[in-house]
Formats: C-alpha cells, sequence, structure tokens
C-alpha cells in the first residue's frame, strides 16, 4: 500500500472518529488500534509512520513473529484475539494490553505467569452483550462477580472492558450491544474498587462509528484502513 494512500486513509477515520465523538456530545478521546492480522510487518511500520501507534493482533505467534522484526518498542502491541490459556507465558512478553480476557481460569493463568516472570499484565476483561453463542466473553449476568474475583489476583491490573457486536447492519442491535457493555463497565467501575475503568475496546471497520458514539476509547480497524484481506 502506498503510504500517502494509508496516511489519507487514517486522515478520513480519524474525522469520522471526531464527528461521532461530536454527535455524542463527547469530551475525551477514542484510539484506533490497526489490526495488522495476516499483513505483512512492513505494513506495521507503515501504521506507525502513518500516525498508528496502536497495533493489534489476533494470534501469538503471528504477533512473535513481528516483535522480532519491527521491534517490541517500534510501537503498542494490543493482542485482540482469544488467547489460549498455554499459551499465556510466551504472550505476556509480547503484548501492552490483552483485550480478550474472556475466563476465570485464563486471569489464573495469566496471574500465575505474571507473577512468575515478575511482571504485570494490563488486561481489558472481555464481556459478551451480544448474547451470541459464538462469542468469547463473560455473561453480563455473571460479569460483576468475575471482575471482582479476577481483579483481586496478583499481576493482573483489569483497566476496562472488551466487546464484540455482531456482523449487522440493524443499528438497533449495535447499540444495543455496545450499550451493555459501556454500562458494565460503569458498574464494575462502582462496585469493584480494584477495577480501573479506562478503556472500553469496542467497533471495528463496519461499525466504529456507532461504538464511539456508545463510549468506546479504543477501535479495532483493519479493511477501513487497509482494504479487504486477500484469502
Amino acid at each position: 500500500m502506498e503510504s500517502l494512500s494509508l496516511v489519507n486513509r487514517v486522515a478520513e477515520v480519524r474525522e469520522r472518529i471526531d464527528v461521532a465523538l461530536h454527535r455524542s456530545g463527547r469530551a475525551d478521546a477514542a484510539r484506533i488500534v490497526a489490526v495488522t492480522k495476516t499483513y505483512p510487518a512492513a505494513l506495521v511500520r507503515d501504521a506507525r509512520d502513518a500516525g498508528l501507534p496502536d497495533v493489534g493482533e489476533n494470534r501469538v505467534a503471528e504477533m512473535q513473529g513481528k516483535v522480532e522484526e519491527v521491534g517490541r518498542d517500534a510501537v503498542r502491541w494490543h493482542l485482540i484475539g482469544h488467547l489460549q490459556r498455554n499459551k499465556a507465558r510466551r504472550a505476556i512478553p509480547l503484548f501492552d494490553l490483552l483485550h480478550s480476557l474472556d475466563s476465570v481460569r485464563l486471569a489464573r493463568q495469566l496471574s500465575d505467569d505474571a507473577t512468575s516472570l515478575e511482571t504485570e499484565v494490563r488486561a481489558l476483561v472481555q464481556v459478551n452483550t451480544s448474547g451470541e453463542e459464538s462469542k468469547f466473553g463473560f455473561d453480563p449476568g455473571h460479569a460483576i462477580d468475575a471482575i471482582g474475583e479476577m481483579a483481586e489476583m496478583p499481576g493482573l491490573r483489569l483497566v476496562g472492558l472488551m466487546t464484540m457486536a455482531p456482523y449487522t447492519a440493524d443499528e438497533a442491535v449495535l447499540r444495543r450491544t455496545f450499550r451493555g457493555a459501556s454500562r458494565l463497565r460503569e458498574e464494575a467501575a462502582r462496585q469493584v474498587p480494584g477495577f480501573q475503568a479506562v478503556e472500553l475496546s469496542m467497533g471495528m471497520s463496519n461499525d466504529f462509528e456507532i461504538a464511539v458514539e456508545e463510549g468506546s476509547t479504543l477501535v479495532r480497524l483493519g479493511t477501513v484502513l487497509f482494504g479487504e484481506r486477500e484469502l
């Protein structure tokens, strides 16, 4: 991809985010996490040079290869895909923020590994506010209790929530999904002393403006920035 083209796309997306922020009356910001999964490591550098310091990857192995090629400190690395417990220790040194803490069992593994490695894992709790069986994440009805349990684990710092909406053009469904996560974050902040309601990761290329209107602070964008992936 030509650098100028990416710069232009970033500018257009940022303008759309700003409009959505204004439309919703928000005075804070929403950051872009450039989703570079399946793209070559060179695109991580292109994204950084185009003003996107936050990069998201789905798989530990792919992230590790890109971290080794591009550099651990070249960007802020976000692990946004489902993390298997047996890969937790390998993943921890690679990312700055985990978006997909989706079970208490994974939290325990991360806590044990982080403590052993003498480090801290910053994570977002994934909640399934869409109700889709195919989605990972905590059921909203049990999320607060789980967050309370995980917030007490050493080596683990919970800094917000993440959710994924159904792939649909139905605005009511999207808003219901995003609004559910936003309200859960507020409730967790009230009820759980160790929970930090800093981030709300929601919204992708097809729905990020609605997500921003409903409070997203991190939008995970790939296609709208880099074009359709080649299969």
